[in-house]
């Protein structure tokens, strides 16, 4: 029998809240439909180290967002793919519901409930793995150009930056929703719909 399973692959900076929901949402979905899910880094720091053009508001959170990319990255290194998931559900979590901005409560508390070392943190603060954070990053922006951010999605090898949702949708609207990005996916000409955000992130 043929497989009917879904190649995903999911780019995201552990501290988008966009990113997240939608992650929420793939979540929701991969319970009803034959998904694999392969989760990569992404750095909206990286991203945006040449723009001059955003507001120091924005450019203040980039540090912090780097620590949890750099953590993630250097997790995925010394202990494999299959922790990446597990340790953005840990820190994402304590983020975006739970609303913390401090990553040293955030960064122990995370790894402590995926079972990682508690010197992993560590690597938050260092520089050790950022050419594979980078190369990851730019894996999944090269696939749908620089001025997007994140989370970006490939279908079966056919890549988009978003859904941007709020809130992250659940049931059968959710399996809706999932199924029009397919079938967006499966046209080869197909590159954009975009209108403006009228809500700010609704975590549940």
């Amino acid at each position: 029998m043929t497989s009917t399973k879904t190649a995903v692959d999911f780019w995201f900076d552990p501290s988008c809240p966009w990113a997240w929901m939608t992650s929420r949402w793939v979540d929701e979905v991969a319970e009803h439909r034959d998904l694999d899910v392969t989760w990569h880094i992404m750095s909206l720091a990286v991203l945006n180290e040449n723009n001059d053009d955003i507001p120091d508001s924005y450019k203040a959170f980039f540090p912090r967002a780097l620590r949890y990319t750099r953590l993630v990255a250097a997790a995925a290194e010394l202990h494999g793919q299959e922790v990446v998931k597990p340790l953005y559900d840990a820190l994402g979590t304590r983020i975006h519901p739970g609303g913390s901005l401090d990553p040293d409560e955030v960064i122990p508390a995370a790894l402590a409930e995926v079972g990682l070392p508690a010197s992993l943190a560590a690597y938050s603060e260092s520089d050790e793995y950022d050419p594979q954070m980078r190369a990851s990053h730019f894996d999944g922006i090269g696939r749908v150009g620089q001025d997007v951010g994140t989370p970006v999605i490939a279908v079966n090898g056919t890549a988009f930056f978003g859904p941007v949702i709020s809130p992250a949708p659940t049931g059968d609207i959710a399996l809706t929703l999932w199924d029009g990005v397919v079938a967006a996916a499966s046209y080869d000409g197909f590159f954009e719909i975009k209108r403006t955000r009228t809500r700010e992130p609704i975590f549940n």
